[in-house]
């Protein structure tokens, strides 16, 4: 079968793609990933075809930040989906047999699909269908509104995602031969698959059927990746460092973060990699090193705690590891993973980027229990470290271990987090895909 997979946005919005792709290729199947060009070596890195889909996330949000009125901003909008519903449209005339779609660009895959006589299965990173039990990822206001009020935050989220890309989806319409009728909502398509552990977030009671959860679909690492060397000797000369990273957060802020993070690295007594991202972040300093994209599955378990913005993929990333989280939400869905987190009490409470200082980022990562480290990466063991950096850890701490508690996870359920990073490390169930497609959809 002839798979393509359609998503678009930032790096956390594609890398879980590649292994998804990766795990259905490995069962018999072509994949092909569209995505912005920008991501091109990293698809085609993990093996799988590359169909360009145009677009610069990073380039729009810049130009939105310099846009002089709200008339400039619908006009770049409007541009940006454009091109990206002729780019879906070319990728699904490019031939297949099953199109999965994320939820950013579902109207415009659906609609595609529907041109070209395709089917659409949904592959949405995070929770897409209002429910009782939480507002929605997105959702302003979200606490203490109840059932209803959940309902009523979900439904909003929902209405403002379909009219994004309802004159684009009425537009595409048009250019495709197709009748004109009311635009695709992402609420709209069944069936829809979740990539995330339903031990993070459970499948809602009243979702609507053909709506599932599947458990995480952990990005592929490219072919014969290796770590910079760099980065290898930083790790073996001193004590586990804390990550510090914001993804694709706060471009154009990178000298103003890279100072406050330097100053709050300082404070705490640690070391730290920082990734640059989207904002530029760079180091300063003997005891902090730069980094580009990492694959966060090899990283994070040599990290001592992971400061980051709450994207769901980097949440995920953080559970597996085992590594402390320090959640620093920004928008979008961010705030409803770090509220996650907090909840299921494998993290402290978020630190909102509104309010990072040096100040409270270094209290924070203080607070963070980042002395005992985490254990080696299986099959290998840590060198011997060198005194520069090396903290001492208080008795307290030895005699937790010795009760056989990790002092890394004072700040959590212990039980709850060991239960949540055996199930997470499970395989998605990727195959339920499959049934559907052959059953329960008529290939074309």
């Amino acid at each position: 079968m002839r798979i393509l997979i359609i998503t678009a946005g930032s790096r956390g919005d594609v890398a879980p793609f590649t292994g998804l792709g990766r795990r259905l290729m490995e069962a018999g199947h072509r994949v092909a990933v569209a995505a912005h060009p920008s991501f091109a070596a990293l698809v085609g890195g993990c093996g799988l075809e590359y169909r360009p889909v145009p677009g610069d996330p990073k380039g729009l949000i810049r130009a939105w930040s310099r846009a002089a009125s709200r008339e400039e901003v619908r006009a770049l909008t409007r541009a940006y989906a454009d091109g990206l519903a002729d780019g879906v449209a070319e990728a699904v005339a490019g031939g297949s047999d099953l199109v999965l779609t994320a939820f950013g660009p579902a109207p415009l895959s659906r609609t595609a699909g529907e041109a070209f006589g395709v089917p659409v299965i949904g592959t949405y990173l995070t929770p897409a269908f209002a429910t009782a039990q939480f507002p929605l990822p997105g959702a302003p206001g979200t606490d203490g509104l109840g059932p209803d009020g959940n309902i009523a935050a979900g439904q909003a989220v929902l209405s403002r995602a379909e009219g994004l890309f309802a004159g684009t989806v009425t537009r595409l319409r048009a250019r495709l031969g197709l009748p004109a009728g009311a635009p695709s909502a992402p609420g709209d398509l069944r069936p829809v698959f979740h990539g995330f552990s339903p031990l993070v977030v459970p499948r809602p009671e009243d979702w609507p059927p053909r709506v599932e959860v599947t458990g995480y679909w952990w990005p592929a690492r490219p072919d014969r990746w290796q770590p910079p060397a760099e980065l290898v000797d930083f790790l073996q000369a001193g004590p586990p460092p804390v990550f510090i990273g914001f993804g694709s957060m706060a471009p154009g802020q990178g000298e103003r973060l890279t100072e406050l993070v330097a100053a709050a690295v300082q404070r705490a007594g640690v070391r730290a990699v920082v990734q640059a991202g989207w904002a530029g972040l760079s180091g300063c300093g003997d005891d902090v090193l730069p980094i580009g994209d990492i694959p966060h599955d090899w990283l994070f378990p040599r990290t001592a705690a992971v400061v980051h913005h709450g994207g769901a993929g980097t949440t995920a990333a953080g559970l597996r590891a085992g590594a402390p989280a320090l959640p620093v939400p920004v928008m979008a869905d961010q705030p409803f993973w770090a509220s996650r987190l907090y909840r299921l009490g494998v993290a402290p409470r978020p630190l909102p980027f509104h309010d990072l200082t040096a100040e409270a980022l270094g209290a924070a990562i203080r607070v963070c229990p980042v002395g005992a480290g985490p254990p080696p990466p299986r099959g290998r063991t840590r060198p011997p470290h060198r005194r520069r950096g090396r903290r001492r850890h208080g008795a307290g701490s030895h005699r937790l271990r010795g009760r056989g508690v990790n002092p890394r996870l004072l700040h959590c359920q212990p039980r709850r987090w060991e239960l949540i990073r055996r199930e997470i490390d499970r395989a998605a169930l990727f195959s339920m895909f499959l049934p559907y497609a052959s059953a329960g959809l008529p290939l074309a």
